[in-house]
């Protein structure tokens, strides 16, 4: 089962089975909780994702939680209200991220200029 951890190891997570998708995103708010270019999110149904550790919460924006590691701080998950009962795990956060193909861009309308992965993925404006 895929797995991962936070950097210092105290945050935990197992996801059961495949994704439901694999995405960047380009949005400003999500370049910002991570302090990169582009995020890459591995979306699970939440019942399928289990944490050990303590997993600190901060809602971004109404209706948009992100929690990150309570020790170290590395970002973890994002879930949104419109999404009711999915999460979505940051590629990087991944024992493996490697087994992960990203299928498109999101809020590509938001992408920094200069940066750009050179493939031939679908560049959604939104989402």
């Amino acid at each position: 089962m895929p797995s991962g951890h936070c950097l210092c190891g105290q945050l935990r997570f197992v996801a059961e089975g495949d994704p439901q998708w694999v995405v960047y995103c380009h949005c400003e708010s999500c370049r910002r909780h991570t302090a990169s270019p582009v995020a890459c999110f591995v979306n699970y149904p939440l019942a399928r994702v289990q944490f050990t550790g303590m997993r600190s919460k901060y809602e971004s924006s109404p209706g948009v939680t992100r929690s990150h590691c309570a020790t170290c701080g590395t970002p973890i998950a994002y879930e949104t209200a419109q999404r009711p009962g999915e999460i979505d795990l940051y590629l990087n956060a991944f024992e493996e991220p490697e087994r992960f193909e990203p299928q498109a861009h999101v809020y590509f309308a938001e992408h920094l200029p200069w940066f750009d992965t050179r493939d031939d993925k679908p560049r959604l404006p939104k989402t």
